[in-house]
């Protein structure tokens, strides 16, 4: 099992928005090991905010994770969107780029990450818009497990298709630990054989996140709140299955002093110290 990897980040994340720019800004470095954005929201953002990003990125290690390529999508790409994208990651020398394995757009923006039916027609087709992207942003695009509602029929199941997306893009994988979770909750599947069914050697990085209980059955991806020991739970099988890999907390809204985000992200190291050993005698 891998322990560590050459990768564009390491050890524990966090993800930064708008309203954290000026407490972590007038912080200590040592709050977060790297930060994480979704380019859309940054790009060609000036003033004050974007003063303020720019010293940031001078004193983190940066990842994008991206929210609107549509690659599950029949819509031809953005090419737009995909040129903003490769300026936003030269400029501000950025080189891990990720997105999520929905659709969001065709006839419009959704605002929100739709799920795709798990089928092998599927698998080939957005394993060639992954190269496209890729091609165009002359990086590696990193792909993410997404929570989900709804399950259309097809003849894989979720870690079958990621898997083979995985595979026919040659690709890496995000996997959101989270979202592993809250698909288990709402399809009544096994998170932890989902963790163990990921390919060890295309994990690139990992996220965290807390969410909502709609119901007993029912929980929805809000990153509103704090994690929860199910996913830290989860998150120490993936350590021990696949070794440790750079682990980001993300948080939306809702959001606590910084003081206790920094202390989720210290637990994230804590866990990370604490699987390695095992990871190196496994």
């Amino acid at each position: 099992m891998t322990t560590s990897h050459a990768f564009g980040v390491q050890g524990a994340g966090l993800g930064l928005r708008r309203s954290l720019l000026n407490e972590i800004n007038a912080g200590p470095v040592s709050g977060a090991d790297f930060l994480e954005v979704a380019p859309e929201n940054w790009i060609n953002l000036g003033g004050r905010f974007g003063r303020q990003f720019r010293a940031l990125t001078e004193r983190y290690a940066f990842a994008c994770h991206g929210l609107s390529l549509n690659l599950g999508g029949l819509a031809p790409l953005d090419q737009r969107l995909l040129g903003d994208i490769k300026q936003f990651l030269d400029t501000h020398h950025i080189d891990v780029y990720s997105e999520h394995l929905s659709a969001c757009a065709d006839d419009g923006q959704l605002y929100d990450l739709m799920p795709v039916p798990f089928t092998d027609d599927n698998v080939r087709r957005m394993a060639a818009r992954i190269k496209q992207v890729e091609d165009a942003l002359e990086r590696p695009l990193i792909i993410e497990n997404v929570s989900a509602y709804v399950c259309f029929p097809g003849e894989l199941d979720e870690p079958g298709f990621v898997n083979a997306v995985l595979q026919e893009a040659d690709c890496q994988l995000l996997l959101d630990v989270n979202n592993v979770l809250v698909n288990s909750i709402n399809f009544a599947t096994d998170a932890e054989q989902y963790i163990r069914a990921m390919p060890s050697e295309r994990i690139a990085y990992m996220h965290v996140a807390g969410h909502f209980d709609a119901e007993p059955d029912l929980k929805i991806d809000s990153h509103g709140a704090a994690v929860i020991d199910p996913v830290w739970q989860l998150l120490q099988l993936a350590y021990r299955q696949h070794g440790v890999r750079p682990t980001l907390l993300e948080r939306d809204f809702n959001f606590p002093p910084l003081a206790e985000l920094y202390a989720e992200v210290e637990h994230i190291r804590t866990l990370q110290r604490a699987a390695a050993p095992q990871a190196l005698r496994a």
